[in-house]
């Protein structure tokens, strides 16, 4: 499963990852299943491992390293069986921080940023709305300007770490025009900021979904977080790095479900012989596998164009589409050639087929992804 963009540092944060999940991660995740919510403190101790800041600042804590390595720890990190743990982290890393990384001002980031790096900080990404999911610049939720502060008014749904983050970035409209949003910094516990529900999902179930309800709330003018009007293109540069890290969580879903699935198949008797034995089963792994294995070359390629500062919006949404697509292919047929089994929730063929499911849709529905490719052609 090599490739020419692996290095023996990435081998070595591959191992660093695979040893804190085994040891931190798969033993007890199952509670966090029943709770909701990755406790607090196994985040700390990830942020002391330095998995939170592999693109920051070394200045603040971080490791300034490129698009490549943070794959490999995506991809790494989502050969977990828990996919609630892997969003709860990814978002943090890959979609709610590096609003931050790229938009702050040195002021925003000395303030925040080392505690994002050290996992004392939790972050959540406020964009989705009820009416408003992948159409980013049909949201309602507004922020007016009143002297030396800015009020929010709006509703966000399906926020990742909605519950219990410490730190959200937002977005509002801040004018007229369609493409008019800004972006904004509000903390946990701002008075009018509360969280309307906590929401109960298909999978994911140790990741924190909430709807988040803004009334009146008024927050410092610093708390602008980039240019006023110009976060409708922020958050448009941000999907890119979201998208790749939920094609990497994709990926690794598929390499874990198919070794599961062939370690199951060799043993499991049935009619006289093992189901390894029967050629339907055998052909259509190795179908899985190389479209898998395919799907991952693509996957690292964009990561690599990323670093050479290439245009890949084209190529990122071909990515997230094929991935999210295939996740769902293959998690089906894992859980069917397990069974009665694969339909038991205990089982992790079923928690890999139920946190599968979201792929698709989340980060930008399949069917928004391939018109972002088309309308590039």
């Amino acid at each position: 499963m090599d490739n020419i963009f692996i290095t023996p540092e990435h081998e070595l944060l591959r191992e660093q990852v695979a040893r804190f999940i085994a040891r931190e991660v798969e033993p007890f995740a199952a509670k966090w299943e029943e709770d909701g919510c990755v406790p607090r403190d196994v985040l700390r101790r990830m942020g002391e491992a330095g998995f939170f800041g592999l693109m920051y600042e070394s200045e603040f804590g971080g490791s300034e390293a490129d698009a490549l390595t943070n794959l490999v720890f995506a991809e790494a990190l989502s050969q977990s069986t828990f996919g609630g743990f892997i969003i709860t982290v990814l978002v943090h890393t890959d979609m709610a921080s590096p609003h931050l990384f790229h938009a702050g001002n040195a002021a925003q980031k000395a303030r925040y940023m080392p505690d994002v790096i050290a996992g004392k900080t939790i972050t959540a990404v406020g964009i989705t709305e009820p009416g408003a999911g992948s159409d980013v610049a049909g949201m309602r939720m507004t922020a007016k300007r009143d002297g030396d502060h800015w009020v929010l008014n709006g509703t966000k749904m399906f926020i990742t770490n909605g519950v219990h983050a410490n730190l959200y970035f937002v977005a509002a409209k801040t004018g007229t025009a369609r493409h008019d949003v800004s972006m904004f910094i509000v903390e946990k516990g701002t008075p009018g900021f509360t969280v309307g529900r906590a929401l109960h999902k298909t999978g994911w179930l140790s990741s924190d979904t909430a709807e988040l309800i803004f009334d009146n709330v008024r927050i410092p003018a610093e708390n602008l977080l980039g240019e006023e009007g110009k976060g409708f293109y922020s958050v448009m540069k941000n999907f890119q790095t979201e998208r790749i890290a939920l094609a990497a969580m994709a990926v690794g879903h598929c390499t874990r479900a198919l070794q599961m699935t062939l370690d199951y198949v060799r043993q499991r008797q049935a009619f006289g012989a093992t189901l390894w034995d029967k050629q339907t089963i055998r052909q259509r792994i190795a179908m899985l596998d190389a479209k898998t294995r395919a799907a991952r070359q693509f996957m690292y390629h964009c990561a690599w164009s990323v670093t050479q500062k290439r245009d890949i919006v084209q190529e990122v949404s071909m990515l997230k589409a094929l991935t999210g697509e295939l996740v769902n292919e293959v998690l089906q047929t894992c859980q069917q050639f397990h069974g009665g089994m694969g339909f038991i929730r205990e089982t992790a063929i079923e928690r890999l087929w139920r946190d599968a499911r979201v792929l698709g849709i989340g980060g930008g529905a399949t069917e928004v992804m391939l018109e972002e490719v088309a309308k590039r052609y």
